[in-house]
């Protein structure tokens, strides 16, 4: 399957800033049954733009736009090609628990047992996964399974409900999140167990008849590392197997390691970011004028001089 993608970021000053420094993670990753064909990215006012590719394996790129503007519009467009992955199994043979520990006695994946900034043990964590009889049992991708179920079930989906930098306290008291917060709570479930658990940033193609929860901006998952399996990705959003509809940017112990976009800017200003994603089955991007309505956040007014300004995934 071929996708185009496009994706637009406007940032809006008031009043005008003196300086803005930014970063993004836009550019699909190519790997396994993934192929990133092309990836262009253009900046409004233009800049010089720099990357690099960071120890998880991710490009970044950054720029630095100096002098005095209102706005910062930055526009992403990819092409990539999802191969299909043979079915999975419906469960695991015995003794895959003890083939998950042999596994995770290596280094590789130490960072992804270990509490994170955003998925880390609660109180109300602890409770969930007490309803839920959340334990070692049966084998791994089965109790994956259930869980990616549960949250899907148990929680509703309200875009906007919680905030780029909320814990997942306020997801699992309310009952109620966008994707970025159920990927945190299932990854600390799946760590609590001592699977390794990632977090993956990208993006969902919508279908006609899908019936997804997420919105039409970047989405966010989970990847669990399995025996004779490898990294197989959970949407507990729509409690799915990420498939050929799921398109991978980058992968993080949670969004900390992942965001989009993330930047300072210098000046007194309120600052409005405004995120419109279209994501296409084709061979060419699709044109400007075909893209879905803008999704937009505003920030509270500042405090401080350098503000800190990224998008949350929902």
């Amino acid at each position: 399957m071929f996708y185009s993608i496009r994706h637009v970021t406007r940032f809006v000053y008031t009043p005008p800033v003196t300086e803005s420094m930014t970063e993004v993670r836009m550019q699909p990753r190519a790997e396994g049954g993934q192929r990133c064909l092309k990836f262009e990215l253009h900046t409004q006012p233009r800049a010089r733009i720099l990357g690099y590719r960071d120890h998880m394996g991710n490009i970044v790129h950054h720029f630095d736009i100096p002098g005095k503007h209102s706005q910062l519009k930055i526009t992403a467009e990819s092409t990539v090609e999802i191969a299909s992955a043979p079915p999975l199994p419906d469960s695991l043979e015995v003794g895959a628990w003890e083939a998950m520990d042999a596994i995770n006695r290596s280094a590789a994946y130490w960072d992804f047992l270990a509490p994170s900034q955003y998925a880390f043990k609660t109180e109300l964590l602890a409770e969930l996964s007490r309803e839920l009889r959340i334990k070692r049992r049966g084998d791994p991708l089965s109790l994956l399974r259930e869980i990616n179920a549960a949250i899907y079930e148990g929680f509703d989906y309200k875009p906007q409900s919680t905030s780029v930098d909320s814990p997942i306290d306020d997801a699992l008291r309310m009952r109620v999140g966008v994707c970025q917060d159920f990927a945190h709570i299932m990854i600390a479930l799946a760590r609590e167990l001592r699977i390794p658990c990632r977090y993956v940033s990208g993006y969902l193609f919508h279908e006609g008849d899908s019936h997804d929860r997420s919105a039409g901006a970047t989405h966010a998952w989970v990847e669990a590392h399995l025996p004779e399996l490898g990294w197989v990705g959970f949407d507990p959003t729509n409690n799915l197997i990420s498939g050929e509809r799921h398109i991978r940017t980058a992968v993080g112990r949670d969004y900390a390691d992942v965001p989009p976009t993330r930047g300072i800017f210098k000046g007194l200003a309120q600052s409005e970011l405004s995120v419109g994603v279209q994501v296409s089955p084709t061979d060419a991007p699709p044109p400007e004028e075909e893209m879905s309505p803008m999704t937009t956040w505003i920030a509270p007014a500042p405090v401080e001089d350098d503000q800190q300004q990224q998008q949350q995934q929902q």
